[in-house]
């Protein structure tokens, strides 16, 4: 195929324009899932990253607890771009006498926004943009006291089941309880569990894994690389303005002082959010519609054929069997 330059202006180098205005009129959906064990601070860490109050905190003693899957959707508006946001509170670990498989309903709720999406998409007259309620991202929560363990065992099975169907970005939570040696420790720890296990977090290294790599980048492959470098990320959330040297900015006080969320030196969640929401929201939101949603379609699609084949097959001997038995030289 040949590439020729037009003699005069044509104009079809509008087309980019055309798309983001209809983009811009229609809006980008992104849909974010805390997970995690009670009183991580998931539900500021997300008010924290969007700085709005998108998700209420529960009023009463102790650490709020979470005790069922809620859903909170807002839209958000900055600069002409809408923002709607899905945030998709879950029942924190630990809260119940047996915790063992505690994982199930989060997995399940991800499995049935993909069979959902599934159904309308298989309808015949399909709607002309179906509402996508997938799981874009799961922010899950390590906690700082297991600094000297890392991962729990139910950190493990609930990493390997989640990474089935939505992509993982591990942070730890409340960081500033931590000193700078113990995040470093930490870190270091979960990312050597998390290599020899092969659990498959959020941004994926298609080398390692096989994955198709034509749609990376040089450049996106350095990033990523980088990225899994500071994996989990050490993150420390606040709603609320402290002064600093005369000057207001976003951060929490503690015994020891007064923390920074903006400040790099003291917390990553510049650097969370960086990846999050400016160089990767996009990314993630189409790596679950070709890598996840692909996955689940593609089972469903293989089990419904041979559902309707093992039904074919059993009318098939059911009309056998009746010819038989209707056959006069049968009896």
């Amino acid at each position: 195929m040949s590439t020729l330059q037009p003699a005069s202006y044509v104009g079809f180098d509008t087309i980019t324009s055309q798309i983001e205005h209809r983009l811009l009129k229609r809006g980008f959906r992104f849909n974010v899932m805390c997970v995690g064990e009670s009183g991580l601070g998931k539900t500021t860490m997300v008010n924290t990253l969007f700085a709005a109050h998108l998700v209420d905190q529960e009023q009463g003693p102790g650490p709020a607890r979470t005790t069922e899957i809620s859903v909170s959707s807002h839209t958000l508006v900055e600069d002409r771009v809408k923002l709607h946001v899905n945030v998709v509170d879950t029942p924190g670990f630990g809260d119940a006498v047996d915790n063992s498989r505690c994982w199930e309903p989060i997995v399940k709720y991800c499995k049935e926004q993909h069979s959902q999406y599934l159904r309308r998409e298989l309808t015949a007259q399909r709607e002309r943009e179906i509402p996508d309620t997938r799981v874009h991202a799961v922010l899950y929560f390590l906690n700082p006291a297991n600094v000297h363990r890392g991962l729990s065992p139910l950190d493990r099975v609930t990493l390997r089941k989640l990474a089935e169907v939505a992509n993982i970005v591990p942070v730890i939570g409340k960081a500033d309880t931590l000193t700078l040696e113990e995040r470093h420790q930490f870190r270091d720890l979960v990312q050597r569990q998390i290599n020899e296990e092969q659990l498959a977090v959020y941004p994926y290294d298609h080398e390692a894994t096989g994955a198709d790599n034509e749609d990376v980048s040089p450049e996106e492959a350095e990033l990523n690389s980088s990225i899994r470098a500071i994996v989990p990320f050490a993150v420390v959330g606040a709603e609320t303005t402290v002064q600093i040297d005369g000057e207001n900015v976003r951060g929490r006080r503690n015994r020891w002082g007064v923390i920074n969320i903006e400040d790099i030196n003291q917390c990553e969640f510049v650097y969370l959010r960086e990846f999050l929401i400016r160089t990767h929201l996009q990314d993630l939101i189409e790596t679950t519609a070709y890598l996840h949603y692909e996955r689940f379609r593609a089972r469903q699609l293989i089990a419904l054929k041979e559902n309707a084949s093992n039904r074919s097959t059993q009318q098939q001997q059911q009309q056998a069997s009746t010819q038989l038995h209707n056959n006069p030289m049968y009896h």
